[in-house]
């Protein structure tokens, strides 16, 4: 059984709509939302990832990522309930408010 609710219509478009407009867009192939992030060079990605871990920990709720040299692709989802919940949202803000 899930822990968490997907997001119903009243919540993805209050919720969704400002990490839409910031970045963030909603996966092809599944309930998800992605984003990639791009930065000076590969330490200041894996410091950015660093932090995002800290996050994800205190959350207990963790990204789907990929770091190619300055780049980190991140993609949201609660697998548990087979796609996004609050927990997807509150991780997005946390991650944009970290990459600045």
């Amino acid at each position: 059984m899930t822990r968490h609710a997907r997001l119903d219509e009243d919540a993805r478009d209050e919720d969704l709509a400002p990490l839409l407009s910031e970045g963030w867009r909603m996966a092809e192939d599944r309930d998800a939302i992605v984003r990639s992030f791009r930065f000076a060079d590969f330490s200041a990605a894996w410091g950015f990832m660093t932090r995002v871990a800290l996050e994800a920990e205190k959350l207990d709720h963790h990204p789907e990522w990929s770091n190619v040299w300055n780049r980190v692709d991140i993609v949201l989802s609660t697998h548990d309930a087979g796609g996004l919940t609050a927990l997807d949202v509150a991780l997005a803000r946390r991650i944009d408010a970290l990459a600045g």
